[in-house]
């Protein structure tokens, strides 16, 4: 027979032998892993990081006499020869032959005319400062030039165009300058590298500067665009102390009515949020929190899917900083996110409510009072497996962090069924997840002396079998897991004892809370 004291050594030992035991938040909370490669696959509602000019509006701009060949009729090689001339005219007329060109909605011949030679020619006319025209022709071929490729873009940089295009941000005509931002754009959407160099260049303060109460909706969208790119990309994230001055303007454009402001806007916030917490801070402290949670509510998903980015990377932080979206009414836009139509969305919110129950007591008992707990379980059981695992983490994470009396809240309410489905899962990271869950929640009953009714209901909900069938699972982590919880919480189960069977209470399971102390578990 055991002693008492080798009793209690192993009774300790499994309750320090599972994942969250002795995890703090910060190590709890779980910050966005998508690398630069996957954040280039663009969906339909994300960002798009590059633009071609297609538009024909502007044609007017060249007064071609009527004696003169027509731009579109020019062959690459009568561009590439009126481009090298000495006239000033034929220079004007061959440039916006090779914008046509490079403007056409289909195959755009960006490597025939690059082979051609025609970039360093285009960076030479942003110089000249006599010709708006030829500024504006030669812009608007680098633009979509470097819409392509990186390759393509990269062709456009090493020629020089950056600096120039930077210095045109401050050209009087306005054509000249919206097509210099879009150039600018394209460049800075190709990746940290060209992003670093474009705000290395002075672009960041030029593009500030454009933005006015009387800036026109059309350029607006164009700087706006641009400015989120320069806040791009993670690996490595740019320069903090630059894109930093950007936080009051992006402040005051959450108010504007125009879709592809607050969008684009919202994803340069989505950008510099996801970062470390002095940088989630930094954003806080502009006061920007309560109106980016107000967009949670945004009718157009486009808007919609950056501003919840950017409330989720900030629940990513500490205490505190969570704290600011709880207070600004977050939650109660949550509930509402976590049965949205749109699977990404409800993904992404789940994910968002997985970080605050990661928090404290207080944060899991908002999540509680806003209603979330229901419309969780819905995603558990009912959601699409990436939106179910986010779920998932959220009732682990609830699990680990909360009092006996949140736990038993959020078991009578029907967590636990759709919990333990999830061990069926062919994923076995997420199997782990929902075991660490299940593993918290017997501690805490542990601590309680109600092991076995815990156990009941697990096995009543079909956990148990789950759990069994994952002893001979071909992961090592998974049925370890399986085999330490089996032993430590199920093999002395006695379900005859009519003394175990757990309370009912409106046909809802209830835990005996009788032994908690005043002050509560937290587990």
């Amino acid at each position: 027979m055991p002693s008492e004291e080798s009793d209690m050594s192993s009774r300790q030992n499994r309750l320090t032998s599972f994942k969250n035991k002795g995890k703090n938040v910060d190590e709890m909370r779980r910050r966005r892993k998508e690398v630069s490669v996957e954040l280039r696959k663009a969906r339909k509602d994300d960002q798009l990081l590059k633009r071609r000019n297609l538009s024909t509006e502007d044609d007017h701009i060249l007064p071609l006499q009527e004696n003169s060949q027509s731009p579109a009729s020019l062959t690459t090689e009568e561009i590439i020869e009126g481009m090298n001339s000495s006239d000033d005219h034929r220079q004007l007329v061959a440039t916006q032959a090779a914008r046509k060109a490079l403007s056409r909605e289909r195959s755009p011949p960006i490597d025939a005319m690059i082979k051609s030679g025609i970039v360093p020619r285009c960076v030479e006319f942003l110089s000249r400062f006599d010709n708006p025209s030829l500024q504006f022709e030669a812009s608007w071929v680098l633009t979509n030039i470097a819409s392509g490729t990186s390759e393509q873009t990269s062709s456009v940089v090493k020629h020089g165009a950056v600096p120039k295009l930077v210095q045109l941000l401050g050209s009087s005509y306005m054509h000249v300058t919206e097509q210099a931002v879009w150039a600018l754009g394209n460049i800075a959407g190709d990746g940290s590298t060209a992003r670093d160099l474009v705000l290395n260049s002075g672009a960041m303060p030029a593009l500030l500067e454009l933005i006015k109460p009387d800036t026109q909706a059309s350029f607006l969208r164009n700087v706006v665009w641009t400015l989120s790119n320069l806040c791009r990309n993670k690996n490595p994230p740019p320069p903090f102390e630059i894109v930093q001055m950007s936080l009051p303007v992006f402040n005051r454009l959450l108010h504007y009515a125009d879709t592809d402001v607050l969008a684009d806007a919202c994803w340069a916030l989505s950008y510099l949020t996801d970062g470390t917490n002095d940088k989630i801070q930094a954003v806080i402290d502009t006061g920007i929190v309560p109106r980016l949670v107000e967009l949670l509510a945004a009718p157009s998903v486009a808007v919609l899917t950056p501003a919840l980015r950017a409330v989720g990377n900030i629940v990513t932080g500490n205490d505190m900083q969570t704290n600011a979206i709880i207070q600004a009414g977050g939650l109660t836009y949550l509930r509402e996110l976590l049965r949205h139509p749109r699977l990404n969305i409800m993904k992404e919110a789940a994910w968002t409510v997985s970080n605050i129950t990661a928090g404290n007591v207080d944060q899991i008992q908002e999540v509680i009072n806003s209603g979330l707990l229901e419309p969780l379980i819905y995603v558990l059981s009912s959601g699409d497996f990436r939106s179910q695992k986010e779920a998932a983490w959220a009732v682990t994470n609830f699990m680990s962090g909360g009092s006996v009396q949140q736990l038993a809240t959020i078991v009578q309410i029907g967590v636990l069924k759709p919990f333990c489905d999830l061990l069926n899962s062919k994923d076995w990271k997420i199997v782990v997840v929902v075991m660490d869950g299940l593993n918290n929640i017997m501690q805490t009953a542990e601590k309680m002396g109600e092991v076995d009714r815990v156990a009941i209901m697990i096995e009543e909900c079909g956990g148990l079998d789950k759990l069994e069938q994952l002893q001979s699972h071909e992961n090592e982590q998974v049925y370890q897991k399986a085999l330490n919880m089996i032993d430590s919480y199920f093999s002395v189960v006695d379900c005859a004892d009519p003394s175990l069977i757990p309370d009912q209470t409106n046909g809802q399971l209830d835990f005996n809370t009788d032994r908690v102390p005043d002050a509560g578990f937290s587990f």
